[in-house]
């Protein structure tokens, strides 16, 4: 991994929704509840070295989760990063317990961000 150019930005707000709760009649067997986050940032405006970035030298951004801080083991790939300014991207199937989430950014010559620092979220049924 290169040294990151990439500014480093702050995860945003954590948001979070619960799966199930419906009143609809199921003949499936019960199962653990899940839960979702819905994580939100946005567009880093300069590199680590202060000069700005255009939106359009974004790549991607990698989100990295689980629930322990030194094992953030499960990604999920966000393409398209120079639509918006504005990103959010709904991480679900999460199981009870504390989840822990961070995120880089990417710029098209594969220069990637220092990881966001790490935001978390407990759900418990």
């Amino acid at each position: 991994m290169s040294k990151a150019w990439i500014a480093a930005f702050v995860l945003g707000v954590l948001l979070t929704g619960c799966g199930g709760g419906g009143s609809s009649a199921s003949s499936a067997p019960a199962s653990s509840p899940e839960s979702s986050a819905v994580l939100s940032w946005s567009a880093p405006l300069t590199r680590v070295n202060g000069e700005s970035i255009p939106m359009g030298e974004l790549d991607k951004y990698v989100i990295r989760y689980g629930q322990d801080t030194d094992n953030l083991s499960k990604e999920v790939i966000v393409t398209n990063a120079a639509a918006e300014a504005e990103m959010s991207y709904e991480v679900s199937g999460l199981e009870n317990g504390t989840w822990y989430f961070t995120i880089q950014v990417q710029d098209v010559n594969g220069l990637i961000s220092e990881p966001s620092e790490v935001v978390s979220k407990a759900f418990s049924s």
